[in-house]
């Protein structure tokens, strides 16, 4: 009996295989790596989703409408040339006016030009003022009436500029050509807004005086060339490229 004894107590101090403590340690490790995959999972789809929201801000617009935040196959759309205003919709702008010019027997005095700006209109001082004055003629009204007519369907931001020529003037309104230039562009600019309903916002007034002169000041023909005031129908990549400059 005392060998049995002996033999039954050996063989459970033999006895092969882990500790029971440790088959719950190991559960306990197992569940808590489950755990922080899972938190990690979770992460990156939250991650994947505010990556998402913050492109379509960036690229669509808070305010503009769409089913979901989340693009579809993962392209950009491609913007609509009728609503942003692009090269080939102001190249068409160009022959507009030009034919209107044409038409109404204007083409001497107003000239309109694409180039890296956008759409150039170019107006003689003598179809919008009298000499030295910022208030428009009577003249004038038609022209700039139909000229508002298009400015108003179009997206494009505008900016108007007056040019002088280089001889001085001082008087009690315009102590300089700066002030005049000036005057005649915001001129322009009130009578496009108030008599056509063009959101002001869209326009800059610029006044160059006798700085930028587009012939040489040295006879009465290029005097009169350089009074004028040009109406410029931005691209908005020169205004963006523009803008960009401006920043750095």
């Amino acid at each position: 009996m005392r060998r049995n004894n002996r033999r039954s107590k050996k063989d459970r101090n033999n006895k092969k295989g882990a500790p029971l403590w440790m088959v719950t340690y190991s559960d306990l490790v197992t569940l808590v790596l489950v755990f922080f995959i899972l938190l990690f999972s979770m992460s990156q789809v939250d991650m994947t989703k505010f990556k998402a929201v913050s492109d379509s801000f960036n690229k669509v617009g808070i305010f503009q409408s769409s089913s979901s935040i989340l693009p579809d196959d993962g392209r950009e759309s491609v913007p609509d040339e009728t609503e942003t205003g692009t090269p080939h919709s102001l190249d068409s702008l160009v022959q507009e006016v030009e034919s209107y010019l044409k038409s109404n027997g204007l083409e001497n005095v107003i000239t309109a030009n694409r180039n890296e700006r956008g759409v150039v209109l170019v107006l003689q001082e003598q179809v919008l003022f009298e000499t030295g004055q910022a208030d428009l003629i009577e003249d004038s009204f038609g022209f700039l009436e139909s000229l508002g007519v298009m400015l108003k369907e179009m997206p494009n931001l505008i900016r108007v500029e007056g040019h002088t020529d280089n001889r001085p003037i001082e008087t009690y309104r315009y102590p300089s050509n700066w002030e005049l230039s000036s005057a005649r562009a915001s001129s322009v600019i009130r009578y496009l807004v108030e008599n056509n309903e063009i959101e002001p916002s869209r326009f800059t007034a610029v006044g160059y005086g006798e700085t930028r002169p587009i012939a040489a000041n040295n006879s009465s023909e290029n005097w009169e060339k350089n009074r004028r005031v040009e109406v410029i129908i931005l691209d908005p990549e020169y205004k963006h490229n523009e803008a960009m400059e401006s920043s750095n």
